[in-house]
């Protein structure tokens, strides 16, 4: 999609010297804050109804390839065929106190031209005090953020904006949506959020037991995925993707040295299998970086 020609600016260099690291202040919020981590939660609709209405070339994703959470909101535009509707660019990978910038390693803000995602927080809520995230939806038209509440802001991409998808994957049927809520929020807690709990535990008790609790929840999800090819069935949903982020990132990054599993992702049969078929697929192996070759072997999950 066009978009207007500016001058390539860039954020100066990660220097944790000179403003620290990111977290005190923005991520772990002080006693004053009291909103939601993630407080801009507006939410795009077919028909206008709240406010923003579904339209291509009005709204831009700012995502980096590193936070699992944008992650998702990157596979699920492009699961739905969206690229020509919504626009995407990327944060640097690395980030110091002033949160996620633009550099030349991943690219220039194609939109607004900003060097900091604080900027687009900035131009949103002057003063703006609390956690600088990703993802985050952006209009064009109202010069200010829609949406950083990734929850809800995929559920969005991949509902509201059918008239336009290049595909007709439903993502979040109906008749499943029950289903997949409950598996979301299990997952989220036991999987997604699970390993930060882990490997970030202050205690040796504290890491062993919340290991448990992600070692059982691949476990289960092993078992559920030994009869069907999906977490609900034939087709891939929102509760797939949700489950992908973390699995793609499993072995690289939350079970080096094996500190919570004993397993690497293939000693989990199924999962792994299933991992790897998704993998097959364009949405997940062009947003996601850093897989070894094994993740190319063939799946057999093919029916």
């Amino acid at each position: 999609m066009p978009t207007p020609t500016r001058t390539r600016a860039y954020a100066s260099p990660v220097d944790h010297v000179a403003y620290g690291h990111y977290g005190p202040g923005r991520l772990h919020l002080s006693p004053q804050w009291n909103r939601p981590l993630y407080p801009f939660q507006g939410r795009i609709s077919a028909d206008g109804s709240t406010g923003f209405r579904a339209e291509p070339g009005r709204y831009h994703l700012y995502v980096s390839w590193v936070c699992p959470y944008a992650h998702r909101a990157a596979i699920v535009r492009k699961l739905k065929g969206l690229e020509g509707v919504i626009s995407l660019s990327y944060v640097d990978d690395e980030r110091d106190g002033r949160g996620w910038a633009f550099r030349e390693r991943r690219g220039a803000d194609p939109v607004n031209g900003f060097t900091l995602l604080e900027e687009a927080y900035e131009a949103t809520e002057k003063g703006y005090g609390g956690h600088i995230s990703v993802p985050v939806l952006w209009d064009r038209r109202t010069g200010a953020i829609v949406s950083n509440h990734f929850p809800e802001l995929t559920i969005d991409l991949a509902t509201q904006f059918e008239q336009w998808a290049r595909s007709d994957a439903d993502l979040y049927p109906d008749a499943l949506r029950p289903e997949i809520n409950k598996l979301n929020a299990w997952i989220y807690h036991d999987v997604n959020t699970g390993v930060t709990r882990a490997v970030h535990a202050a205690t040796e008790a504290d890491r062993e037991r919340e290991r448990r609790v992600v070692v059982a929840a691949l476990e289960r999800l092993d078992a559920l995925l030994s009869d069907r090819r999906f977490l609900t069935g034939d087709t891939v949903t929102e509760a797939d993707v949700r489950l992908w982020v973390t699995l793609a990132r499993f072995d690289r990054e939350h079970n080096r040295g094996h500190l919570i599993s004993e397993r690497d992702l293939a000693g989990f049969e199924h999962l792994w299998a299933y991992a790897r078929d998704l993998y097959r697929r364009p949405a997940f192996r062009e947003t996601t970086e850093g897989l070894p070759a094994v993740w190319d072997e063939p799946h057999g999950r093919d029916r």
